[in-house]
C-alpha cells in the first residue's frame, strides 16, 4: 500500500519511535498534508560525478575494474548553491539528493522522475527501490535528451519518492554498499555463485 502524503507527514512528526522514518532537511509537513499527493519531492544535492571520456576500447566491468583503476572512471564535481552544473545533450551524469533519507524496516519506496523534467528532455532515473532500513541519501543517474544543455542547481526538486508499507518477518534491513553514502556512488559489477557456475567450461 503506498502511503499518502498525511500519512507520511504524521510518521516523520511521529514521536518516540523505535523505529523512525527521517527525511533531512524536513519537508514542510504542513504543505505535504494539505497537497493530497502520494510522494514526496526530493531536491537535487551538490555532489555529481562524471563519466570520464576515455580511449579504452570498452567500459569494463565484470571482474576487471580493480583498485586505482576505479577512481579514475567517473570524476567527482561540488557544485555550490547558487550555481550551477550543465548537463549538455546526450551527456550522462550521476547526481544525488539533497535529502538524507532513513526508511523504517516496515517501508520501503521507489523513486521516479518529476513529468516537469522529463517533458525537457531530463530524464532522472535510479536504481528505482529503496529497501527497507535504508539510510543514505540516494543516487541518481540524470541524462539529457534534449537538444539543448540543461543548467542544474542544487536544490531544484529533481524526483518524487513514493514510500509503500511491506510485511516483514524479521529485524535483517538493506545492508547494501549504498547505504550511507553522502555522494554519488559508482558501485561494482560483479558475478554472482550461479553465474560464475554459468562461465565455466564443461
Amino acid at each position: 500500500m503506498i502511503l499518502k502524503s498525511e500519512r507520511v507527514a504524521e510518521l516523520l512528526n511521529a514521536e518516540d519511535q523505535n523505529d523512525p522514518l527521517i527525511i533531512t532537511p524536513r519537508p514542510d509537513l504542513e504543505g505535504l498534508k494539505s497537497s493530497g499527493a502520494a510522494s514526496i519531492d526530493l531536491r537535487l544535492g551538490s555532489w555529481f560525478a562524471a563519466m570520464r571520456r576515455s580511449r579504452a576500447s570498452h567500459l569494463k566491468l565484470i571482474g576487471e575494474l580493480e583498485g586505482a583503476d576505479a577512481r579514475f572512471l567517473s570524476k567527482m564535481h561540488f557544485v555550490r548553491f547558487g550555481d550551477t552544473f550543465v548537463l549538455h545533450p546526450q551527456q550522462f551524469v550521476l547526481g544525488v539528493t539533497l535529502e538524507w533519507i532513513r526508511l523504517p524496516k516496515d517501508c520501503a519506496g521507489y523513486v521516479t522522475s518529476r513529468s516537469s523534467w522529463g517533458r525537457r528532455g531530463l530524464v532522472i532515473a535510479t536504481a528505482v527501490g529503496v529497501h527497507p532500513g535504508f539510510s543514505g541519501c540516494l543516487t541518481l543517474e540524470l541524462i539529457n535528451l534534449g537538444e539543448l544543455p540543461v543548467k542544474l542547481s542544487p536544490g531544484l526538486a529533481i524526483c518524487q519518492l513514493f514510500i509503500h508499507q511491506v510485511s516483514y518477518s524479521s529485524h535483517t534491513v538493506d545492508r547494501s554498499i549504498f547505504v550511507g553514502e553522502r555522494k554519488p556512488v559508482l558501485g561494482e559489477i560483479g558475478l554472482d555463485d550461479f553465474a560464475e557456475k554459468l562461465r565455466r567450461p564443461i
